[in-house]
């Protein structure tokens, strides 16, 4: 079997570094026959080893909401490329930490299945920045979403959202250790977090960066905004605390150590 590996990029946000660290993690951590697909409006400065195909056209305009983000729905077509079959798709800012393979044999082959979202702990609730489906299989949720995409992006919020709950034949989750969530299971609870840096667990395959915080971020220590800050550095900016980090308390937990084993991750 040849496991196929996706990506998605549009814009300047990421580009070719972030595609071709990508690419170097799977590498080192995946076991041969495999490719890497990156879809994208923009090939240039991608490494040779890397499928480059345009992204996937989608009839309607994809709606713009203070949360939620959707370009992934251009994934859910009948095709999707030159590819068949069952892909994992992984987000270009995760950092790989062990290996991928046990990723593409879990569960049903036709099934979806994603990662586990701990942000939600109350709420059966997958996330996309690590899952895997079958090419086409998620066509009825295309189909859905442009008969109205404002109105689906504004009911569900996040699209990983509308894959959980309408996903044809349900959907499977990875085992919670194998793909960790940075913020809510790695970086130790306050107060901890000012003296202990982040922790994986033995487990881990694919630790993932959603809500702000980066691997760069992880890599320098401090926090988004705010990289390089020493725990003395975080105490002394508190009277100049951004307005956008809510509270008081939200300001002061909101920093971390470098974690070393990011950094040894993160590279091409």
């Amino acid at each position: 079997m040849i496991k196929q590996v996706i990506c998605i990029n549009w814009g300047t946000k990421y580009g070719p570094p972030f595609i071709n660290r990508l690419y170097a993690m799977v590498a080192r951590n995946i076991t041969p026959p495999f490719t890497f697909t990156c879809f994208c409006d923009n090939p240039e400065g991608i490494r040779p080893e890397v499928k480059t195909e345009p992204l996937p056209e989608i009839p309607v305009e994809i709606p713009k909401t203070r949360k939620g983000i959707w370009p992934k729905a251009r994934l859910w077509g009948p095709k999707l490329g030159s590819l068949t079959g069952n892909v994992l798709f992984l987000d270009l800012d995760l950092v790989i930490t062990g290996s991928l393979d046990d990723l593409f044999t879990y569960g049903d082959p036709d099934g979806v299945v994603l990662s586990r979202n701990p942000a939600k702990p109350f709420e059966r609730l997958g996330q996309t920045s690590c899952f895997r489906f079958p090419v086409g299989k998620l066509l009825p949720l295309q189909e859905t979403f442009c008969a109205d995409p404002l109105g689906v992006a504004e009911e569900y919020v996040y699209e990983q959202r509308f894959v959980t709950r309408n996903a044809p034949g349900g959907i499977d989750l990875f085992p919670k250790n194998w793909v960790q969530h940075f913020r809510y299971q790695c970086l130790p609870v306050f107060p901890l977090n000012w003296v202990m840096p982040a922790r994986k667990h033995p487990d881990a395959r694919v630790v993932i960066f959603p809500g702000g915080v980066y691997p760069q971020t992880a890599i320098e220590g401090g926090w988004q905004g705010r990289e390089g800050f020493t725990l003395r550095d975080h105490l002394a900016n508190f009277p100049n605390r951004p307005e956008n980090e809510g509270s008081a308390f939200r300001y002061l937990r909101h920093f971390m150590k470098p974690t070393p084993w990011i950094k040894e991750a993160w590279r091409e």
